[in-house]
Parts: C-alpha cells; structure tokens; sequence
C-alpha cells in the first residue's frame, strides 16, 4: 500500500455504501489523529484503538443523518509523490466553510480553521466534506 490515507478514507467511503455501522483501519499515528479529527468534527461517531502490540486496529464507528453519511467526500491533496506545503494565509476553506481541511503542522494535525487561527502553515493532508 503506497497511501495509507487514502486507503483509511476509501475503507470509510465502501463501508457507507452498504450502510455498515464499523470499519477496521489498520493502526497508525497519523491514521489515529485523522480518526480523532473526523471524531471532533461530528463526521463519524467514536474511533477506539484495538487489538494487540503487532496488529493495532482502529475500530471507525460511523455516522449516518437519515441514511446519508456523515463523510460525504474527500479529496487527497498531499500525495506521496508530490507534498503540497501552505502557509497560514495561503489555507482556503474548503465548500465555503461545509467542509474542512487536515493540515499537518509542527503543532500535530489541525483543522484548517485551528491552523488559521494559530497563524500555523504546513502540509495539506486531505479535504473532506
């Protein structure tokens, strides 16, 4: 596996097409902090880490409004073959504010709006709305 984010998002976007409660994702930092992120922001329910030391997963419990997920979209911006790095100014908001941006900094991962706010710029990790 060569992007391990876009495999956590792809993982959230297949199980919402049969309307599944859970997905597995396997464990990660950085997976874990998106988790938290997607968490804070209402767009999946809970996220808890499980399994034993060598196989850590994490358990992504999802979020539906009246049979429509809560993840509608994402888009990948930084990809492993090619980092894209903002400054603070240079962070636009993503759908006019209905959607977010993970960025992250040397503060850890931040939403767009937190990494305006700091006045802290870093890497575009993925858009989701």
């Amino acid at each position: 596996m060569t992007d391990p984010i876009t495999d956590m998002f792809n993982r959230i976007r297949n199980a919402q097409v049969v309307f599944h409660k859970t997905t597995d994702v396997p464990f990660s930092k950085l997976r874990y902090g998106i988790a938290e992120i997607l968490k804070a922001e209402g767009l999946i329910l809970d996220c808890k880490k499980r399994g034993k030391k060598p196989f850590h997963i994490i358990k992504l419990y999802l979020k539906y409004n009246e049979k429509v997920p809560a993840v509608s979209g994402f888009k990948r911006i930084s990809k492993p073959g090619q980092r894209i790095y903002k400054k603070a100014d240079e962070i636009s908001k993503v759908r006019n504010g209905y959607g977010l941006s993970i960025v992250s900094t040397t503060n850890g991962l931040l939403t767009d709006k937190e990494a305006r706010k700091n006045k802290v710029g870093g890497e575009l990790m993925v858009e989701v709305w």
